[in-house]
């Protein structure tokens, strides 16, 4: 069985050696199972853009941003370019530092796709224990059993417990993350581009949830297994660079209001805004400019105004 051609999409920012494994792994892939490698080169000032001229690899197409869009800029031009020059089957999604483990392609081939419009992988640490950051999700205002899990545990009541990371078969969610993700030519046209606007944080979660709430099915399914080589997730850590601050928390009033709708949003955002104000005690010296992010962030985030540039949320 084999689901079509399938094009991978990497987006990279000065992460050479990460990069190096993941495009490896990749293309260790014979081209039944992976006929495109989009790498978007978000600006890199590391060599990557010479050591990606120097692979020969037809499969291999580098996409140059004039300048760092971010993951939520360099998913949209990859995709915008993958619909537009490619026109595959399916495309997988996922960053530098994450890649799929041995087999994962095959098993995506292996199965049969086409009841759903996408699918998630069962994303580990290199240790093997679920990757906390890229855990699927269900959403709490969508599902009663979810929403009174919510209640009492927090993230942990609505996103899928590691259990289902060895269960042996798929099951339904309502979103996951741009590492691991399969999406049909069906979906993307479904759903269109992530706005790259939001430029990191959240444009997966936003995408998934539009996804899903356009009618698209998506689903978990814990053979596709995929590495993700990064820091263990800690929502209470303190973001560095500090201008990280402005982006988490804009783009989750965002993600808020949409995963919640007009009614469940203003207590939703109640709930959670004594919580980000007290985390600027984290930052010790840097707490005032931590306020004034924050502060901007929700104005934003309620007023949906992604006008800011990178530049002056810097300057923030």
């Amino acid at each position: 069985m084999n689901q079509g051609r399938l094009a991978a999409i990497v987006v990279t920012h000065d992460r050479l050696e990460k990069l190096k494994v993941t495009v490896a792994r990749l293309l260790d892939s014979p081209p039944a199972q992976l006929a495109h490698l989009l790498v978007i080169d978000n600006a890199s000032t590391d060599g990557t853009g010479a050591w990606l001229a120097g692979l020969g690899d037809p499969r291999l197409e580098i996409v140059t941003l004039e300048r760092n869009a971010g993951g939520a800029g360099g998913f949209a031009a990859g995709l915008a370019r993958a619909r537009d020059a490619l026109d595959p089957d399916w495309t997988v999604l996922m960053d530098d530092d994450a890649r799929p483990e041995a087999g994962a392609l095959a098993a995506f081939h292996g199965q049969a796709r086409g009841g759903r419009d996408a699918w998630a992988a069962a994303v580990r640490y290199p240790d093997g224990r679920p990757c906390e950051m890229n855990r699927p999700w269900v959403n709490p205002f969508w599902h009663l059993g979810a929403f009174l899990r919510a209640a009492t545990r927090g993230r942990a009541g609505f996103h899928l417990p590691a259990a289902a990371y060895d269960a042996g078969a798929p099951c339904p969610i309502d979103g996951g993350s741009f590492v691991g993700l399969f999406l049909s030519r069906a979906a993307l046209h479904r759903t269109g581009l992530p706005d790259p606007r939001l430029f990191v944080y959240g444009d997966d979660v936003l995408y998934t949830l539009d996804l899903s709430a356009r009618g698209g099915r998506i689903a978990f399914d814990p053979q596709l297994r995929w590495e993700h080589d990064c820091a263990s997730f800690d929502p209470n850590r303190r973001l560095t660079p500090l201008w990280k601050v402005y982006y988490y928390h804009r783009n989750l009033v965002l993600a808020y209001r949409r995963a919640a709708g007009p009614v469940f949003f203003w207590p939703a955002l109640a709930m959670v805004l004594p919580g980000w104000r007290r985390r600027a005690a984290a930052y010790g010296a840097d707490a005032p400019a931590y306020r004034r992010l924050l502060e901007r962030a929700v104005r934003d985030g309620l007023a949906r105004d992604l006008s800011l540039s990178h530049e002056e949320v810097k300057r923030l």
